[in-house]
């Protein structure tokens, strides 16, 4: 079985009580998400609860931006959010998820950390693609903008 991890962290300018409500409810996320610009015809599918744990997010566009389902399984205000990631397109995989809000400083440092395995055509993408490299770039751009988002927030 062959696994992965991609983890990117930043201290965000920000109280945790502003960062963690963008990341609570997925309602908020096309303020900061590096993937909701990647297809401008993407369908988005909200049910469940509106923020917190039940809240529920599915998406299906283009080819890059692919086909998917999110749940917020834990919501602990405001240090912890646990995701169910569910990718149905291109390649099927649960990737667990977590955010981790952490005061440090005059901030709040942000964790976003996702892992997964390898499974079928994925274990062959895996021989040429390194995942930390293909996603920590998003993942970097969008704890920018979640910044930008919490900055907004506080004014």
């Amino acid at each position: 079985m062959s696994t992965y991890s991609v983890s990117r962290s930043t201290v965000i300018p920000a109280t945790a009580q502003d960062v963690f409500p963008l990341v609570n409810s997925f309602r908020e996320w096309p303020k900061w998400s590096p993937w909701e610009t990647v297809d401008p015809e993407m369908k988005r599918t909200y049910s469940g609860a509106e923020s917190g744990a039940g809240a529920r997010y599915a998406w299906s566009g283009n080819r890059k931006a692919g086909a998917g389902n999110m749940e917020i399984v834990e919501s602990q205000e405001p240090d912890v959010i646990r995701i169910r990631l569910e990718f149905t397109k291109p390649f099927p995989g649960v990737n667990p998820t977590i955010f981790t809000f952490v005061p440090e400083g005059g901030g709040t440092r942000v964790t976003w950390a996702m892992t997964g395995e390898h499974k079928g055509i994925g274990k062959v993408f895996a021989l040429f693609m390194n995942m930390d490299k293909m996603v920590g770039g998003d993942f970097e751009k969008g704890l920018a903008s979640l910044a930008a988002a919490a900055g907004t927030r506080q004014t």
